[in-house]
């Protein structure tokens, strides 16, 4: 018996038969019980509203008798529906409880307890209840017999008839007049529900027999017997005699089951010889691999070595490896092998030996252990692969190393690697020194930003990870003096990380003598200036001289002033003074030296400030001037002092091209324009100065901005304006050029970045 539990505990049919079985049969149970449960429910609520429908009607049938008070009419109509064989009783009680009509004459004029049961569910509250639902007019209760009866009481209402008949007359306010009681009996519902009942629970119970002795049939003949099938071939298949495939006829997952368990015996049949092939090929490239493989015990003795090994150094049997190695007598102080005997891990080891051939060699060696089936170590294999060629260049390159940091030191521009993260300095050459006046362990391990000024130090971190060159930046060297520089960025490699290389270079030298260059440049400009100037100072100075000799005629004839009058020559006087001051003060802000730094300047400003100088002079020779300007531009980044001097120079070149078009003796036909032109498109903004003179021809626009190159006569330009010009706008990060249209017009463009402005 222990024996058949124990098979059908482990017995994969069993488990399936009783799994499917116990959820089948506690589903069918399930559902019997809930479908006993609503036909039940049916059944009653069928009989209960038939019921209630015959009271309906027997109220609605013994109305009329009742309203011409025939008894004898209610007793035959109460007597004829009780004859049916479902109805137990049929009563009417009055308001007193006392049965006035009973299809049982022994019940008549019984007054019954008015808490009775039937009576007890209107009487239950003072006052009596006049509306009942249907469920809680019926009540079920047992007969003497032992069957339920289903009783109904239905309130016999006062209507309008009743209330005013002269024979029969009730109050008005007496809503109910009495009650019927209908009790049918449930014997025969009884029955049919426990024939349902019986009939429902043994349609479960065939159901799950059948449906369990299918389920063991198939599961015999499609689950059991292939699973044996396929047990026998894996077991086949473990000791290594599958020969054949094993063939089954389903086409359902067990038929795949096996299909797949045959190409798995074929499969290890392949992969076995393939191992064999594998292993004859490990052997073989054991011995053909171009390293030294021995296999050692705890004595150093050499149990095992491949062919290369043996070529190499011919050893004898159980040799000692210091003694094949480096023909030692004892073992060596420092041994890899010794260390993974010690701890089972494996180690790295760089060995000098010698040759066959006597020569000095190097060889890395890595050891591992080898382990029996307990997991102790047995033996140690070591491998060794010769490096002495790559010795001999790691010495080449030690020397090639020497050579070019030589050369890094002695580079005349300072150099820096930075990391290319948080811009510290790993490392300088010399020329740091005599640049900045730091030593090198002075300034390694700091920021390359603690060289700039503080509050330029966020602006120039952007440009050194974003730039590959930075001109005019201000350093700040050791003794606190500032000096310009000129910065190359480039990224590189160092000690195996990412860096930026940077090589400053000292521009201050080079700045002062381009400042020289600039403020003669000015001079110049102011030398052809000179008539402008002079004709704006005369204008003022003329209302001065009028205004003063108008004053002194008068003192003269001894004749009064009046007020008014003195009053606005005295203003106008004023009024030109100021004006006179303003243009000298003017030019004598251009003429000053300016210093090499840059601000947030707003470009329309300072074309106003240099059209101020020759408004007069350009009115005087009728030369119109068109302005075209874009309000609310963004700053740029300029040096104003310096960029007035381009405006300067681009509207002097402007009046000269117009002058020398319109000669006298060359008249020429159009107008006398020069068109001034700001603009913002892709957050650059745009200067263009254009004019209706000359132009330029097309071979020579390529060279008007070289150093002093210029079209005009001798004697008539210095032909380093344009050139300074373009030194200044580079200088603000901006672009200039020169186009010359169809009609000869030639056009000045200068753009000028907005992105570097904060």
């Amino acid at each position: 018996m222990f024996k058949l539990f124990k098979h059908l505990h482990f017995n994969l049919v069993s488990k399936l038969i009783l799994s499917v079985g116990l959820t089948l049969l506690l589903s069918i149970s399930t559902w019997a019980y809930f479908n006993i449960k609503y036909q039940t429910k049916k059944v009653m609520k069928d009989i209960i509203e038939g019921t209630d429908r015959l009271s309906n009607t027997i109220i609605l049938g013994t109305h009329y008798a009742m309203m011409i008070n025939s008894r004898d009419d209610i007793n035959n109509i109460i007597n004829n529906i009780s004859k049916q064989k479902e109805i137990d009783t049929i009563r009417i009680y009055n308001k007193k409880g006392q049965i006035k009509f009973s299809n049982r004459p022994l019940e008549l004029d019984l007054t019954t307890n008015i808490k009775a049961e039937a009576c007890d569910v209107c009487h239950r509250s003072d006052p009596p209840l006049a509306k009942l639902n249907l469920i809680e007019k019926t009540r079920i209760f047992n007969s003497p017999q032992g069957h339920r009866l289903l009783g109904i009481i239905s309130p016999i209402r006062n209507d309008t008839g009743c209330s005013s008949d002269f024979c029969h007359v009730h109050p008005e306010d007496k809503k109910i007049l009495g009650a019927l009681d209908v009790v049918v009996s449930l014997k025969q519902t009884d029955k049919e529900i426990s024939f349902l009942e019986n009939g429902i629970i043994v349609f479960a119970i065939f159901a799950f027999l059948v449906t369990s002795v299918i389920i063991f049939i198939f599961v015999l003949k499609f689950v059991n017997q292939p699973i044996k099938k396929l047990i026998n071939t894996t077991n086949l298949i473990a000791k290594g005699s599958f020969l054949n495939d094993i063939d089954i006829n389903q086409k359902d997952e067990i038929g795949q089951l096996f299909t797949a368990v045959n190409k798995m015996g074929q499969k290890i049949v392949e992969k076995q010889a393939a191992l064999k092939k594998q292993r004859d090929e490990y052997q073989n490239l054991l011995e053909l691999v171009p390293c030294l493989i021995t296999i050692q015990d705890r004595n150093y003795r050499l149990i095992n070595y491949n062919k290369e090994f043996e070529d190499t150094f011919n050893p004898e049997p159980n040799d000692f490896c210091y003694c094949v190695y480096k023909r030692r007598d004892e073992r060596c102080e420092v041994c890899p092998v010794e260390k993974t005997f010690k701890d089972g891990l494996p180690h790295y080891g760089e060995e000098i030996g010698v040759d066959k051939d006597g020569a000095t060699t190097y060889w890395l060696a890595r050891t591992s252990p080898i382990l029996d089936t307990q997991g102790k170590i047995v033996a140690v294999m070591e491998v060794c692969l010769d490096i002495t060629r790559m010795k001999q260049l790691e010495e080449r390159l030690e020397k090639s190393e020497k050579k070019y940091y030589a050369i890094f030191n002695n580079i005349p521009n300072a150099v820096f690697v930075l990391d290319v993260n948080t811009l510290k300095i790993l490392d300088c050459n010399k020329s740091v020194i005599d640049v900045y006046g730091y030593e090198k362990d002075e300034i390694t391990k700091r920021s390359f930003l603690d060289l700039f000024l503080d509050e330029e130090k966020d602006h120039y971190a952007f440009k050194i990870m974003t730039s590959a060159y930075i001109n005019q930046a201000i350093h700040v060297n050791k003794d606190g003096k500032t000096l310009f520089v000129a910065i190359r960025i480039s990224p590189s490699e160092y000690l195996e990380q990412k860096v930026l290389l940077v090589t400053t270079s000292d521009i201050t030298k080079r700045l002062e003598a381009e400042q020289q260059l600039i403020h003669a440049g000015k001079m110049a400009t102011l030398g052809e200036m000179a008539t402008g100037i002079a004709h704006e100072l005369n204008q003022p100075l003329s209302v001065i001289k009028t205004a003063s000799s108008f004053c002194i005629k008068k003192i003269k004839n001894v004749e009064s002033i009046d007020n008014n009058i003195l009053y606005t020559m005295l203003e106008k006087i004023g009024r030109n003074v100021n004006r006179s001051a303003k243009i000298i003060n003017h030019m004598r802000q251009f003429a000053r030296k300016s210093d090499v730094i840059l601000g947030k300047v707003q470009v329309n400003e300072v074309l106003r400030r240099a059209f101020e100088i020759f408004s007069q002079q350009l009115k005087a020779r009728g030369i119109d001037v068109v302005w075209d300007i874009k309000e609310n531009l963004p700053t740029i980044m300029a040096d104003p002092s310096r960029l007035e001097q381009v405006f300067i120079n681009l509207i002097l070149n402007a009046r000269d091209a117009i002058e020398e078009k319109w000669k006298p003796h060359e008249p020429a036909m159009g107008t006398k324009t020069i068109t001034i032109k700001t603009k913002l498109l892709e957050n650059k903004v745009i200067v263009e100065i254009r004019d209706t003179g000359i132009g330029i021809p097309e071979e020579i626009v390529d060279k008007i901005f070289e150093p002093f190159f210029t079209t005009k006569e001798v004697g008539k330009g210095t032909g380093l304006g344009l050139s300074i010009s373009y030194g200044i706008i580079k200088d603000c990060h901006g672009d200039i050029k020169a186009t010359t249209n169809e009609k000869g017009e030639t056009c000045f463009s200068i753009t000028f970045p907005t992105k570097d402005v904060k």
